[in-house]
């Protein structure tokens, strides 16, 4: 019989017969709070978060407790001192400050996203307020959906308090919200730009002044503001809100762009019920000779394919139905505006369209308030 076994039975004897205040070898409760301690470590992410550290912890406890379930049953005097007690307490210590240092961590981390996110979705909020203002929806495609889907993503797992992947997704949105943006302002720049609006408002002027030297009526649409205005002897009588192509903001290049064009076109027929699709229709001479010249040359430069037809049958209509509320490039009235405008508008009458009158458009505004975001995100 072994003298370790022998050690066992007489304290166990010694302890039973006289009533000594022995102790196990292994504390139980030492055990459950070092088991309890795993148990936080996982709850906060460890294995993830604090690789290194949880690997010493798992290794030193898979250990101990190899020597505490075969020490499970020896019992000791209280005077005695028992190694693996203070290994589990070491332990215990070493775990209980690391779970410390993860929960105050994550705290900052979840304070840290928690703001991040908010902000982002506060982003994507203002965001499809401006595109929504500037028709920019099917202009972004599938970059404004994925922006969605990136935010709402790093909204689940900041609620599943998987930080990381939360930061991870929160910075591919930064750049998807950031290229929004870019694409808006390369695509709708020219709205901003001086040149450009000069040019528009010398065609403008340039139609009202015919205007008031024939005496006889003109249009001008601005296309920023989805206005149309009707001149009577260089004097604007009426204006209207109007509704454009699809891809509207953009110059026309091509047909099937959506786009509504821009510049110099007059009225060639009116067409009341039976002649258009619509309610009524003043037709444009669309495309013009300018029209032409700059469809050629976009062809030739490549920046069209040779595919490519430039399309027609541009109107200022009205609409009969949900089905026809959506035009393909053309401009459009409410049908009771329609109707006043058909009546007051006879063949040969000129009609300029422009992108804005103004430097302070509603694009223009759009695009500022897009960088100013792009620069807060």
């Amino acid at each position: 019989m072994g003298s370790d076994h022998i050690h066992r039975v007489l304290a166990a004897l010694l302890c039973t017969s006289f009533l000594v205040g022995c102790v196990q070898a292994v504390p139980p409760d030492l055990v459950a709070a070092v088991e309890a301690i795993d148990q936080d470590l996982i709850a906060l992410r460890a294995p993830e978060t604090a690789p290194e550290e949880y690997r010493q912890f798992v290794r030193q406890w898979a250990l101990l407790k190899a020597r505490a379930q075969l020490d499970d049953d020896v019992i000791r005097w209280p005077w005695e001192s028992s190694d693996l007690e203070s290994d589990l307490r070491w332990l215990y210590v070493m775990g209980e400050r690391t779970v410390s240092q993860l929960h105050d961590r994550q705290v900052s981390q979840q304070t840290v996203m928690q703001a991040k996110v908010t902000r982002l979705e506060e982003q994507i909020r203002n965001i499809a307020a401006r595109v929504e203002a500037i028709d920019g929806r099917i202009l972004l495609g599938e970059k404004g959906v994925q922006a969605g889907l990136l935010v709402k993503q790093a909204r689940s797992f900041l609620d599943q308090k998987d930080y990381t992947r939360a930061m991870q997704i929160a910075e591919k949105a930064d750049h998807a919200l950031k290229a929004q943006a870019s694409l808006l302002n390369q695509e709708l720049g020219r709205y901003a730009d001086d040149s450009r609006i000069t040019y528009w408002q010398t065609l403008a002027k340039q139609t009202i002044d015919w205007s008031r030297l024939h005496q006889a009526t003109a249009i001008v649409v601005s296309k920023a503001e989805r206005e149309l205005s009707l001149y009577q002897s260089g004097r604007k009588v009426v204006s209207y809100s109007v509704r454009l192509g699809f891809n509207g903001m953009l110059e026309k290049q091509f047909q099937g762009d959506g786009a509504t064009p821009e510049g110099r076109y007059h009225v060639t027929d009116r067409r009341g019920r039976g002649q258009t699709q619509f309610y009524r229709a003043l037709a444009l001479d669309y495309p013009n000779g300018e029209d032409r010249r700059r469809f050629q040359h976009a062809k030739r430069s490549g920046k069209i394919a040779q595919s490519k037809a430039i399309g027609g049958q541009i109107e200022i209509h009205g609409a009969d139905n949900e089905r026809l509320a959506q035009t393909l490039g053309c401009i459009m009235l409410d049908n009771p505006n329609m109707a006043a405008l058909y009546e007051r508008v006879p063949v040969g009458t000129p009609v300029t369209i422009v992108g804005a009158l103004t430097k302070q458009n509603a694009v223009a505004a759009a695009l500022a308030q897009l960088d100013r975001g792009k620069e807060e995100i």
